[in-house]
C-alpha cells in the first residue's frame, strides 16, 4: 500500500530546493543529475521503494559513500528521477 499525493502536493514534494533549512521532517535532499546536479527534496520513505533503491545502487556504483554535493547524488537524468518519483507516488 502506497502514499497517494495529490498533484499539488507532489510538486512540493518534488521541489527544487535550496538551503538545508528547506527539508522539513521525515523528508531528505537529493541531488540528481549526469553533470549539472540539482537539489530536489523527497519524503524518507522512498528509501523503501525498489525503483528508488535501483538509483540508490546506480550512485553506489558511481561514488561510493564519497558524494561530491555533500549530500546525497543520484547520476541520473533529472526527467528519470522524476518518472521514478512519480511511480512511486501512484502505488
Amino acid at each position: 500500500m502506497g502514499i497517494r499525493f495529490p498533484s499539488v502536493l507532489t510538486k512540493q514534494i518534488l521541489r527544487r530546493s535550496s538551503t538545508s533549512m528547506d527539508v522539513p521532517r521525515g523528508f531528505l535532499a537529493v541531488y540528481v543529475g549526469e553533470t549539472e546536479k540539482k537539489r530536489f527534496v523527497v519524503p524518507v520513505s522512498y528509501l523503501n521503494e525498489p525503483s528508488f533503491q535501483e538509483l540508490l545502487s546506480k550512485a553506489e556504483e558511481e561514488f561510493g559513500f564519497d558524494h561530491p554535493m555533500g549530500g546525497l547524488t543520484i547520476p541520473c537524468r533529472e526527467d528519470i528521477f522524476i518518472c521514478v518519483t512519480s511511480l512511486i507516488n501512484r502505488s
